[in-house]
């Protein structure tokens, strides 16, 4: 977006945030887990719960700039020059299974067109009542808005980051992967092993009547649900992981969140 004030040197560790030099990475991820309604007993995607969120968090961002202490001198002088900042999502798998759609499939790939273009145009809304407030980016006249009119209060709004440890702590699915695995063990302090099971599937499983202690140790082994007898299909389908998916479903998803993303998307494939 800032074409004159150099070329993109680098990136952040995980490759969704390109950078001029000294800039910094200001991300935020909203967790898409939490953005389901149920109505009617149908549970659908709450929009009006999900555009407020966008701009609480857009403002939240342009706030860090702000108020972080910077290492040095000329981190804080490009960070805000361009003011970029980088939303984006975790939970989408969780939103996937709790909508009952499988990820490799289309109807997950126009969902995830049509959260995240919710998203951008939500965020530059959000950036264009910023900088009628605090005014545009300093580096705005000589960028590419200057030309068509956009006036934004940050060269950049959205972005897609891993979120392994920001998922971890507020228990959803990581950035836009699939689930990992529906069971694990996790070794903790003592030496000892813990089968942690994925909540909704443990959920679905007791449910329908197919829950074992038996089940959820051959998934923690490395079993996938695939290729195991007396779970139905449509179960199967629906709690798919990541390494039952063909990377070609997995770059059609980070194709179709790039769409509507102004940085990067970190993606496993």
């Amino acid at each position: 977006p800032t074409p004159h004030l150099g070329k993109i040197e680098s990136t952040n560790p995980c490759g969704e945030q390109p950078l001029l030099p000294y800039e910094s990475c200001n991300l935020g991820s909203i967790n898409l887990a939490r953005m389901l309604q149920t109505t009617d007993g149908a549970v659908e995607i709450d929009y009006p719960k999900l555009t407020r969120v966008v701009k609480l968090a857009v403002r939240f961002l342009d706030d860090v700039i702000d108020v972080n202490k910077f290492p040095l001198p000329g981190i804080e002088e490009m960070t805000k020059k361009t003011r970029k900042i980088g939303l984006g999502v975790m939970g989408f798998a969780d939103m996937l299974i709790g909508l009952g759609i499988p990820y490799d499939s289309e109807e997950a790939l126009r969902l995830a067109e049509e959260i995240m273009a919710t998203i951008s145009d939500e965020a530059t809304e959000a950036s264009k009542k910023l900088a009628q407030e605090r005014g545009v980016f300093p580096a705005f006249e000589r960028s590419i808005y200057a030309h068509d009119g956009l006036r934004v209060r940050n060269a950049t709004r959205t972005t897609i980051a891993p979120t392994g440890t920001l998922s971890l702590i507020a228990g959803c699915s990581s950035g836009i992967e699939p689930l990992f695995a529906l069971s694990y063990k996790r070794n903790v302090l003592d030496g000892t092993q813990l089968v942690e099971v994925n909540p909704h599937f443990e959920a679905v499983a007791r449910r329908e009547g197919f829950y074992s202690e038996e089940l959820m140790q051959k998934l923690a082994s490395g079993v996938h649900l695939s290729h195991i007898d007396g779970v139905p299909e449509n179960i199967k389908r629906l709690f798919v992981t990541a390494h039952e998916i063909s990377p070609k479903w997995h770059v059609k998803m980070q194709a179709a969140f790039q769409k509507f993303t102004n940085n990067a998307v970190s993606k496993t494939v």
